[in-house]
């Protein structure tokens, strides 16, 4: 009895002994292939030297296209027809309108010159009613001017040096451009593309000074360009040699100060023979056969709302690179088991990981990166993951970010190169947008690809630095420089 006891204890030994080596053998096998889908993707996502400046080429040849009418430019840069911006010598009280989807910044602030900050600075927010969105612009802009002069009558005060009589100077920035039907159908804002010379641009402007009339107010408004325009006037007040103004946010695009000889004047009747305009470059939609594309982005781009389109907006902005992780999370989770025998179920809920998480993980420099595991239990409900699984997710965090940001750079490079100022002059781009302003190795990623791409020897010759004034204060660089023979 005592031999078949001992008999059946070897088997049981031996039986959980195999299990184990089993199991082993086969989370070794899942590990190395998890460490080949790292390996892949990293090599896919790869942004050498060499790769940079073949997008940054390929993005001033599609300029130049853009510039000169020809169709097949992946560009649709649009003139915005602002040819006036500060110098820096401007000093006074000035407004700015900010204006969003759902809500809109009402700004006022003392502009001292290029060597003093901004003072006085006073800054509302206010949302706008479900009824006013669903109306007509003119409503909305009704409701805008009642509560500029409620603003006013709080804040104008500071202008002790003002003439109660001199008309007040007002910056209007759109925060997405607006659809050409508004001027003329009378309907609610349409949140898409205009240039500031088609009809549209006055009638938004005559509407809104229309308001402003209405409730008293001595304040007028000269022109209305988008918010990234206001960032560039922003730049120039405080430093002459400022070229570009880009965002980095949810979406991208850059605008810069380009040559009027530059622009054909087939499709842009209105420039001027001579001097600067600005241009926004609407690079969004840039797209160039160099660009390190993987399955990732190919499966995000064909579920998307405009498969085809807005290819380095997929690569480079806030609005995807969390999504990409998500879709590089899943395919390990269901080949590899990393986080356990069953996928967890949210892996599989498109853009449930936002790039502000991603950034949380991706910096997390806590103790056994805690952070990384209280993110995926929150986000995606994963309860199972070991020390190796959370240093995996901050490599695909880690090759997300470089990627985007090294092309965002190259971008940067390109607008510098078609402006012809790499080795002979200075030159200082303001970028604004959360990726920027809050994803501390994203914009690391950004710098470095620009001091690799032009070496040690042109490399002081570009500056990129934060937008000045924070959120909407392009507004009141903007109306400093505003005159009544600014084209609208």
């Amino acid at each position: 009895m005592r031999k078949h006891v001992a008999a059946m204890i070897v088997v049981a030994t031996v039986a959980v002994v195999a299990a184990g080596v089993a199991y082993k053998r086969r989370r070794d096998r899942q590990w190395k292939q998890t460490q080949r889908i790292l390996r892949r993707f990293a090599r896919e996502c790869a942004t050498p030297v060499s790769k940079l400046w073949e997008v940054a080429n390929s993005l001033v040849s599609a300029m130049e296209d853009s510039l000169n009418s020809k169709e097949n430019s992946t560009l649709h840069m649009l003139v915005s027809y602002v040819s006036s911006l500060p110098h820096g010598n401007e000093k006074g009280l000035y407004y700015g309108l900010n204006l969003r989807d759902t809500s809109f910044l009402i700004l006022c602030a003392r502009l001292g010159g290029r060597n003093e900050p901004l003072s006085d600075l006073h800054r509302v927010e206010i949302n706008i009613p479900s009824e006013i969105l669903s109306g007509t612009s003119q409503e909305l802009f009704d409701f805008m001017a009642v509560e500029v002069a409620k603003f006013d009558s709080e804040h104008s005060g500071n202008d002790e040096k003002g003439d109660a009589g001199t008309e007040k100077k007002l910056g209007f920035t759109l925060s997405y451009p607006v659809d050409q039907d508004v001027a003329t159908t009378g309907s609610a804002i349409k949140w898409k593309r205009f240039s500031a010379d088609d009809p549209v641009g006055n009638a938004l402007v005559n509407d809104m000074n229309q308001s402003l009339k209405k409730v008293g107010l001595n304040m007028h408004v000269f022109s209305l360009v988008a918010d990234i325009t206001g960032n560039l006037a922003g730049g120039k007040y405080y430093d002459l040699e400022t070229v570009a103004a880009v965002t980095l946010g949810s979406g991208t695009n850059a605008v810069y100060s380009e040559s009027t000889e530059e622009i054909d004047r087939r499709n842009a009747s209105s420039v001027p023979k001579s001097g600067e305009m600005v241009i926004s470059t609407e690079w969004y939609n840039f797209n160039c056969s160099h660009f390190p594309v993987t399955e990732f982005d190919a499966g995000l781009d064909s579920e998307s709302l405009n498969p085809g389109t807005r290819i380095y907006e997929k690569l480079t902005s806030a609005l995807y690179l969390g999504e990409i992780v998500r879709r590089v999370l899943l395919k390990v989770a269901q080949e590899t088991a990393l986080f356990g025998e069953d996928v967890p179920a949210k892996l599989s809920v498109p853009y449930v990981l936002s790039s502000p998480d991603m950034a949380a993980m991706h910096q997390d420099i806590s103790e056994d990166q805690e952070v990384v595991s209280d993110k995926l239990r929150e986000i995606f409900g994963i309860t199972y993951c070991t020390p190796t699984a959370r240093k995996f997710v901050v490599e695909v965090c880690d090759i997300v970010a470089e990627r985007g940001a090294r092309l965002a750079g190259a971008g940067i490079v390109g607008i510098i190169k078609k402006l012809e100022r790499i080795e002979k002059k200075r030159s200082v781009v303001v970028v604004e947008g959360c990726l920027y302003e809050h994803y501390r190795i994203y914009r690391n990623y950004l710098h470095s690809s620009v001091w690799e791409m032009l070496g040690n020897e042109l490399s002081d010759n570009v500056i990129v630095e934060n937008c000045h004034g924070g959120s909407g204060a392009g507004a009141i660089f903007l109306a400093s420089c505003q005159s009544e023979d600014q084209k609208s």
